[in-house]
Order: structure tokens, then sequence, then C-alpha cells
């Protein structure tokens, strides 16, 4: 009976294992094989060993990527979870009138593909046939959010819009199901609304707060579209073909047919944002066993 519950058990875990093979241990394999060779004009794919990463390590156009996507990590993700937690917070207070439509209006941003995102907010931003080309004309000004200083502000703009729902709905859910004894209790001791917050509602978020950082910062790594829909649509933005670590890996290997330095970056990337999911996940259950 036992090893026939053994067999029905592999059974239901077979159809994910094979999935999970090919959609991830399949291209992982095949991304490393990839890194330790490079393909020449002449001589065609040549084995190289190591020698991509360590090009890679010395790459100033990598770092660069690297860089930039770290600052805006940074910056962006910490501003984006306060706005979500503050929405999800006004969502749970039941004050506010319309709060269903407000749920709705708030979380649908997120349901917009990436690439109409793009092109709806670079319409809207570009001064070229956009929103602050008209405000330009109509006040006599030169306001431009995609100049190569101001670009990477557009595109967290552009980011937070998008994923701000996204991180309310999972504050709001978890909101949603702290029991409501504890609410009664700290009625009954006389405490205020900041209270309840304070000692109710952000200790119950704490777990969901992990989540949420570790998920923006590997959304924020993997930032593409943003930058490769806008050069064609707005004039001097800065972003180059290696403005992202995605980004020059995508030009590496499509435009510049370097496959394998394109793999060997991939694979350090994804060992880059694993590494630091990582971290965050431990520190933050740490802080959560101390509470």
């Amino acid at each position: 009976m036992t090893k026939r519950r053994r067999q029905i058990g592999w059974a239901f875990v077979a159809p994910f294992g094979i999935l999970f093979a090919l959609v991830f241990i399949v291209p992982i394999t095949y991304a490393a094989y990839l890194s330790l060779f490079q393909d020449q004009m002449v001589g065609g794919r040549s084995f190289v060993g190591l020698d991509n990463y360590s090009k890679l390590f010395v790459d100033p156009q990598f770092w660069d990527g690297v860089t930039r996507v770290v600052w805006f990590t940074l910056i962006q993700v910490p501003i984006m979870l306060v706005l979500a937690l503050l929405l999800a917070l006004a969502m749970d207070s039941m004050r506010l009138r319309g709060m269903r439509f407000m749920r709705v209006a708030i979380f649908l941003p997120y349901a917009v593909p990436a690439i109409v995102s793009t092109l709806m907010w670079g319409f809207m931003l570009g001064v070229r046939y956009g929103l602050f080309g008209s405000i330009n004309g109509w006040l006599g000004t030169d306001l431009d959010p995609f100049r190569p200083s101001t670009t990477l502000i557009a595109i967290g703009i552009m980011v937070t819009w998008a994923f701000t729902g996204y991180n309310m709905l999972i504050f709001d859910s978890v909101l949603k199901a702290v029991p409501h004894e504890l609410y009664e209790a700290a009625a009954i001791d006389g405490a205020g609304e900041f209270r309840v917050i304070r000692a109710i509602k952000l200790p119950a978020l704490r777990g969901s707060l992990v989540i949420t950082i570790i998920f923006s910062i590997i959304g924020t790594f993997q930032i593409f579209n943003e930058p490769q829909i806008l050069p064609s649509m707005v004039a001097n933005s800065g972003i180059t073909t290696y403005y992202t670590p995605n980004l020059y890996a995508f030009n590496l290997a499509f435009t510049g047919s370097q496959q394998g330095y394109a793999a060997a970056l991939a694979l350090v990337m994804a060992a880059f944002t694993i590494a630091i999911a990582y971290v965050v996940q431990i520190r933050g259950m740490r802080n959560a066993l101390d509470q």
C-alpha cells in the first residue's frame, strides 16, 4: 500500500517536474553551456572556458548598467512599497467611499501589458508628440522628462504606476486576514488608529513586506521593456545599448551575435539577483523571529 501511495505521489508530481525541467533546468543548463563558447567571424564557435566571465567582470559597460539598476532599485522600490502600504492602510480603514472601485482602479495598471504601458507613457511624457510637447507649446517652456539626467526618473514613475496596485493588493489581503478580536481588544484598551497601525497592522504585514521586497528587487533587475522601446519614441533620452544588464544581454545576443558572452552575463545577473533576494529573505525572517 505504501509503495502504491508513493507511485501515486510521483504521478501527481511528475507533470510539474517535467514542466520545471523544460522551462527552468534545461534553459539554464544550455545557457551555462553557451557561456563557455565564443562566436567568431572566422573559425565559428570556439571553446573559451571561463574567458567570457573574466571579460565580463572588467567590462565597464556591464558595470555601468548594474550600477544604474542598483541605484534604481534602492530609490524606486522603497517609494513604491511605501505608497502601496499607505494605500492598503487607507483601504483597510473602511473610511473611504467607493473602496471597491478604488481597489480595482489602483490595481488596473498592473493588468496593462508592459509594452502598452511604455507606449502610453512615452506618448504622454514625450515632447515630440506628447503631453509635454503640448505644454511646452502653450507655455513656451522646455520641459522634457526624457532628458538623459531624468530618463531614469521617468522610468521609475512608469514602474511605480504599474506595480503599486499589485503590492497594495498583497498588503490589503494580509490586513483582511487579521483577526477582528485584536481590533476589538485594542478598542477596549482605548488605542487610537495610529496605535492600532503600529501595534497590530504593521507587525502583521512584516512577512508580506519581505515577499514584496524580494519580488520588487527581482522585477527591477529585469527592467527591459522601457529602455528598449523608449529610444524609438523620444530623442536624446540617454538610453544606450547597455542601459540595463537585460538590455545589454539582448543586444549582445541578437545584435552583436555574441550569444556566449550574453549567456555569461545573464547567468551572473541571475546569481546576483538570487543572492540579494536570499539576503533580504534571511534578514527579514531574522527580524520577524526577533520580534
